[in-house]
């Protein structure tokens, strides 16, 4: 006897990382530290003897956006799913 390949009563079990609660965590502490490349970038952007140090900043707040888009996508098209539903 062939097995069903989707039985109708299993469900598909995320990850406890993939989580909403952990993506939504994941976007504030991202938010955080874009805020925080924004404060570096403003002080280093004022202080004339730390300019030559502005990809610090710059680098942390590229990769904190980097980030924030990939899992606010993966949230959005969560929510896209549930809704074709």
């Amino acid at each position: 006897m062939l097995l069903d390949p989707r039985p109708v009563y299993r469900r598909l079990i995320f990850p406890w990382y993939d989580s909403e609660i952990v993506c939504f965590a994941t976007l504030l502490f991202a938010g955080f530290v874009l805020l925080f490349g924004v404060c570096g970038i403003h002080v280093a952007y004022e202080t004339p003897a730390f300019r030559e140090y502005l990809w610090i900043p710059g680098l942390l707040f590229a990769m904190g956006l980097v980030v924030f888009v990939s899992v606010a996508i993966r949230l959005i098209s969560r929510y896209v799913q549930r809704i074709d539903r």
